[in-house]
């Protein structure tokens, strides 16, 4: 099965797709072969519909981009019940060191409305991990799926609460708080307002990535922009 697969990644490489996203993501030390997203999505999907599916997850290169990211993708797309999948997700966020890998992993899993309580407990503990790309699993987790009337109070205070240091922490909690200020914009706004606990680069990153969307209109935008803190 392995052998098939990577056959298939190879004659799918693109030497300089593999450069630009090595530039694109200069954190991660894994190899890069150049496989177009799209290309991987294919993929992982026929993957995970063979019987032997999670033999690929054991077989995979650990040190290769794409075949880590394929192993992400073939989980999400699995159809097996939210308690097993969990435990592959759980064995697979250890692996995330990109955040193409991790904003690519999480909106791929498709969480049903009926699981969102159990995932949410399933995320608390990575909010507070001291590895920085499983801190942004859990932020972009609650980006993708919890901005919503039901949870948009409780993702409030759980943003409020992280305290790791990593750029790719900072700018998933801005951009989640830009996207609450662009759905929910009072009670974003008041968040921003008040003695909230995020640091001066978290805090002008949120107002910057606000300022920025089509959804605020101009005369919020010059608040948002005498709010900048010096």
């Amino acid at each position: 099965m392995i052998n098939e697969i990577r056959q298939e990644l190879r004659d799918l490489m693109d030497e300089k797709y593999a450069k630009f996203n090595q530039k694109l993501c200069p954190d991660t030390k894994r190899k890069m072969l150049g496989v177009r997203i799209p290309e991987l999505r294919k993929l992982a999907q026929k993957i995970a519909k063979q019987d032997n599916w999670n033999e690929f997850l054991k077989q995979a290169d650990d040190n290769c981009f794409e075949e880590v990211l394929l192993q992400g993708l073939v989980i999400a797309y699995k159809k097996i019940e939210m308690q097993e999948k969990l435990e592959y997700v759980k064995w697979f966020v250890p692996k995330i060191d990109s955040w193409a890998i991790c904003d690519t992993f999480c909106p791929t899993l498709k969480i049903k409305p009926q699981d969102l309580p159990k995932i949410w407990n399933f995320l608390e503990s990575y909010l507070h991990s001291k590895q920085e790309f499983e801190v942004r699993f859990a932020v972009i987790m609650m980006l993708d799926y919890y901005i919503t009337e039901e949870y948009v109070d409780q993702v409030l205070a759980k943003l409020d609460l992280v305290s790791h240091q990593g750029y790719y922490v900072k700018m998933a909690v801005a951009w989640c708080l830009a996207e609450i200020g662009t759905k929910f914009n009072e009670k974003a706004m008041n968040y921003l307002k008040s003695e909230n606990h995020l640091d001066k680069f978290t805090f002008n990153k949120a107002l910057q990535k606000m300022r920025e969307s089509y959804r605020i209109d101009k005369e919020q935008k010059e608040v948002l922009k005498a709010m900048k803190r010096k």
